[in-house]
């Protein structure tokens, strides 16, 4: 369909999952913007859509967050553009941006060994600078 959203080759959004409202923006715009409704709120509600398997929900739930409401919507909005169908597009880019990052699985993080030239470095000062606190004693302190 048209109004579906087609985040990548794999998940398409059903246009039928996404919820679009139009509102008067705020902001500067004289009286176009205290005449029309030019703000477009979209909505998509994660937890519910069938365009996502277990993993991929699981994934976006996490990401995203901060940005999905406790019913597990995620909401999207644009004001930018003077036209409603502009910022409609807008919305409609910016929930696939976000969709696509959260998705993007993170490579495991393998922590690094401390090479052994630097250990021995570490225990070569140590071992000097306790050598200087030896030297620095009084030489009846050896009781």
């Amino acid at each position: 369909m048209a109004d579906d959203l087609t985040i990548n080759s794999g998940i398409t959004i059903p246009g039928a999952e996404l919820s679009v409202t139009a509102s008067r923006a705020g902001g500067p715009g004289g009286q176009h913007v205290n005449t029309t409704s030019s703000r477009v709120t979209l909505q998509w509600n994660v937890e519910e859509t069938v365009a996502l398997n277990d993993t991929q929900r699981a994934r976006v739930l996490e990401r995203l967050a901060n940005r999905i409401s406790t019913e597990g919507v995620l909401t999207v909005h644009a004001d930018t553009e003077r036209s409603q169908h502009r910022n409609r597009q807008l919305a409609r880019e910016r929930l696939v941006e976000l969709v696509r990052e959260a998705l993007v699985e993170q490579p495991r993080r393998i922590p690094s060994k401390v090479p052994a030239g630097a250990k021995r470095r570490r225990l070569e000062n140590k071992r000097r600078r306790a050598q200087v606190k030896r030297d620095r004693r009084d030489p009846g302190d050896d009781q």
